[in-house]
């Protein structure tokens, strides 16, 4: 959930009220400041299942220190943009969980690293997401499928945001899970008649 600074009980407690006793975070999106560690902390009899990126991305010791104060789970995003990233914020215990998004870490690679490092430290991940076709929906889908992503991620089926995908078999949601594509590759073919009907702009290079 997204929510307002100041007003995250009194919107958590209205949406709980609503879908009753189901797994909830909210993304602080970086906006509270140190002096709000106290009140961050009066969050903990919401039960949430998280609370990801309170404090700026490059305040690995502000986080640290929540985490030593709070019973809620902390989670990192914007602050983790490598694998090096990771290492430290595991190492200085500044995080409970880490939201892996393969465009912000850099791709495979460094996802990987991450993956290996939470691996050792038996730390929980999950998969971050955008507004991806199914093109990065299924980069995302794969990436997902390791075992250290036990949290519930952004990987909603195509119908959420798009009337046609730009893949011929859209991703669906049935009882809260995506099934892996197992076929080459990323797994989806694109719809390349579709494709081309939606292209704008075309370029060409040549080396």
């Amino acid at each position: 959930m997204k929510v307002q600074k100041g007003k995250e009980k009194e919107t958590i407690e209205r949406v709980q009220n609503v879908v009753g006793d189901v797994p909830l975070m909210f993304d602080g999106n970086g906006q509270y400041e140190p002096e709000d560690m106290l009140y961050l902390t009066q969050l903990d009899d919401l039960n949430l299942l998280m609370i990801e990126q309170p404090f700026r991305t490059d305040d690995f010791y502000y986080h640290h220190q929540l985490k030593k104060q709070t019973i809620t789970p902390i989670s990192l995003d914007e602050t983790i943009k490598s694998g090096h990233d990771a290492f430290q914020a595991i190492e200085l215990e500044a995080c409970d969980h880490i939201n892996v998004k393969l465009g912000r870490v850099g791709g495979y690679q460094e996802a990987l690293q991450i993956h290996r490092f939470a691996k050792v430290a038996n730390m929980p991940l999950w998969c971050g997401g955008m507004l991806e076709t199914g093109i990065g929906r299924a980069h995302n889908v794969a990436l997902a499928s390791l075992e250290q992503f036990t949290l519930p991620g952004d990987l909603s089926e195509s119908s959420r945001y798009w009337e046609e995908d730009i893949i011929e078999k859209p991703f669906t949601v049935k009882d809260g899970k995506v099934s892996v594509p197992s076929k080459p590759g990323i797994g989806v073919a694109v719809n390349e008649k579709l494709l081309n009907k939606r292209t704008i702009r075309e370029f060409t290079h040549t080396f």
